[in-house]
């Protein structure tokens, strides 16, 4: 599953980073990491952008980053 499809309240944990390039270093740079726990507070009424918890932090993706984010619900 990815991160774009969980709901408000859900969380998972990061499994792996579909992005390839600078947006991989730019997820990884803000703490977008294989291991983390994430959970969506947010979802804009047409879905985008996504606004997700990490490591104590806000964070908002646009959907086509968070569909390239691979989470194990929990």
């Amino acid at each position: 599953m990815n991160l774009a499809k969980l709901k408000p309240g859900e969380q998972g944990k990061i499994t792996a980073i579909g992005s390839i390039g600078p947006m991989k270093r730019r997820l990884m740079d803000m703490g977008v990491l294989v291991g983390e726990r994430v959970r969506v507070l947010k979802v804009a009424p047409l879905g985008d952008p996504i606004e997700v918890s990490v490591k104590n932090y806000n964070l908002s993706l646009r959907k086509k980053e968070a569909e390239g984010i691979s989470v194990e619900v929990q």
